[in-house]
């Protein structure tokens, strides 16, 4: 297993390393990532591995067979090998924008308290499957109330549970198409809020923000039909290029 340094140091972009390994198709493990691998909807960090004056492109970073973290250079880089040292460079921009819409979209399932049969995340915009025929309320009030959560600035924090607390707990996973992982002994969660209950409490390995006002302002896209009992629910960050205009 390749140490998470970005759930141990959320806030850095940039990190030493070293290289652990090379996979057999040219894929570089360290012995800890800053780079967040694929996984739960969220894409794989991108940004560059810089080895004595080298600059070495990092086109994506996904997990290994074995549990490790692989990054994927843009093209071989002949000058890295197991004991190299390394700065680890993360595409900042793009990842806070995944990180932003990440908690976003706990929020959403907060807002639509249905189980989630799907998701995925993006750099400008997000969406969310639930099992529902309809839309509860108008999707001006849903945003409304979006909104007001994102401004209340709850905090966001992890914390870590056993796999046997998590089994006698199910409600905590509110994802159905994706379980927490199992075998590790332990799981770990994300907490909006600090009441009890908490605003929004289930098992999460993607990267978020410390506090909910640091989503800024988000606008719900459209909703689709996906099935009798499904619909999509998409979500924009109001600062990305993609923003729409009017209303869908």
């Amino acid at each position: 297993m390749t140490a998470p340094l970005y759930h141990e140091h959320p806030q850095l972009r940039e990190a030493p390393g070293v290289v652990r390994s090379i996979t057999p198709d040219g894929g570089v493990v360290l012995e800890g990532s800053l780079f967040y691998p694929q996984g739960g909807g969220q894409p794989g960090d991108r940004g560059a591995l810089v080895a004595g004056g080298t600059r070495i492109p990092i086109a994506d970073s996904l997990r290994g067979e074995q549990g490790e973290i692989v990054l994927v250079p843009e093209q071989p880089a002949a000058v890295l090998g197991p004991g190299t040292e390394v700065v680890q460079l993360v595409d900042a921009e793009r990842r806070d924008r995944h990180t932003r819409l990440h908690t976003a979209l706990h929020l959403l399932s907060v807002v639509l308290p249905y189980p989630v049969t799907g998701g995925a995340i993006g750099a400008e915009k997000g969406r969310l499957d639930f099992a529902m025929a309809e839309l509860p309320a108008p999707k001006e009030e849903l945003e409304e109330r979006l909104r007001a959560l994102v401004a209340a600035d709850y905090p966001v924090t992890t914390e870590w549970i056993g796999e046997e607390e998590l089994a006698a707990n199910p409600s905590l996973v509110k994802t159905l198409s994706v379980c927490p992982p199992a075998g590790a002994g332990r799981i770990r969660l994300v907490r909006i809020g600090e009441g009890n209950p908490p605003i929004d409490l289930q098992p999460c390995g993607g990267t978020h923000v410390a506090g909910t006002a640091a989503i800024g302002e988000v606008r719900l896209g459209k909703v689709e039909k996906k099935g009798r009992q499904n619909r999509r629910v998409n979500l924009h960050l109001a600062d990305s290029p993609g923003f729409p205009g009017p209303r869908e």
